[in-house]
């Protein structure tokens, strides 16, 4: 059974502009210093329905929300992964002018490459946190080793497109 750990209905800090985020329950990483230490158990948290589903849904229906925002514990967990995937594809097709950003400490290119739930994600960060690569100026992510992917352009161009910020918000 799947289960998240909280949702945040106005989150300013989990990608740009006013977001809906999710937490999803479970991590078997463990990375050392991880801000969010309470999702790491895949016993705790509270059951994902499709209830849960029609709450992220309902919570974004505002002008004021630009997207949605999945993080953990881990959401592309095997346990986790097809909750995701069901949220981001509901959410896709309910709202195709907001973004999705997703945060994983699996691999792209080595774990993830193949999987339905890409064709949902605007943006990815993915990699394992490592504390002794912790940068405070970084602004999507948490160490350097960390990539923040544009999704549909690394699709489309079939290797790795590196978010480019500033093109985003200018639309240049």
């Amino acid at each position: 059974m799947t289960k998240y750990n909280k949702i945040r209905k106005m989150d300013i800090s989990n990608g740009p502009g006013v977001r809906v985020s999710i937490f999803m329950q479970g991590c078997a990483f463990h990375c050392k210093n991880c801000f969010n230490k309470e999702t790491w158990s895949f016993k705790d948290g509270i059951e994902f329905t499709d209830e849960t589903i029609d709450k992220v849904l309902e919570l974004a229906d505002k002008d004021h929300i630009v997207g949605l925002s999945i993080l953990g514990g881990e959401p592309m967990h095997p346990n986790n992964i097809r909750a995701t995937t069901r949220l981001a594809k509901a959410f896709k097709e309910k709202y195709p002018n907001k973004t999705i950003w997703v945060w994983t400490g699996f691999l792209y290119d080595r774990d993830l490459k193949d999987k339905e739930v890409l064709n949902y994600i605007d943006v990815l960060i993915d990699g394992q946190y490592k504390d002794e690569l912790h940068d405070f100026r970084l602004k999507w992510c948490g160490s350097s080793n960390q990539r923040v992917i544009d999704v549909k352009k690394t699709l489309k161009q079939n290797k790795i497109v590196l978010f480019d910020d500033k093109k985003e918000l200018t639309g240049v």
